[in-house]
């Protein structure tokens, strides 16, 4: 396992403890995306079409930047070893070509029985959400 990674056991979690990361949105990212996901719609890949959208322009996939938040959990916090249970999102404004989006979580409730963790999910871009949600990960005991 890398050095850079934190690895948190269910035991080390409290409520109120937060991580965070931010990534630059690319032309890239997004028909690496598409491509990936097979969601090509128009309204991320083709600039004539989008300017006749309530966008006025290409918007980044919403699943693209809750993306990041699955990185946030996965590296960060609960870290290597977390497993998704659930997820809620709510949408609330685009992310465009050139945009930063800052993801970050944040430990609301633990639950020791089943070693489930939930957390506040929240992406923004400038401060502003663009996407909203609550996480349920599993993570690991403490080896004995």
């Amino acid at each position: 396992m890398s050095d850079d990674l934190i690895l948190y056991y269910f035991e080390d979690l409290k409520e109120g403890m937060s991580a965070s990361l931010a990534k630059t949105v690319t032309e890239s990212d997004i028909y690496t995306f598409a491509g990936v996901s097979m969601d090509t719609n128009p309204a991320h890949l083709n600039e004539e079409y989008a300017s006749q959208t309530m966008f006025k322009g290409r918007i980044a996939h919403g699943m693209l930047a809750a993306g990041f938040i699955s990185a946030v959990l996965g590296t960060k916090l609960p870290g290597p070893g977390a497993i998704y249970v659930g997820q809620t999102l709510k949408f609330k404004a685009p992310v465009r070509i050139g945009d930063t989006v800052t993801a970050k979580v944040e430990v609301t409730a633990l639950v020791p029985a089943k070693k489930f963790v939930t957390l506040r999910t929240l992406c923004t871009v400038g401060g502003k959400p663009v996407v909203d949600g609550e996480a349920t990960v599993m993570v690991n005991a403490r080896p004995a």
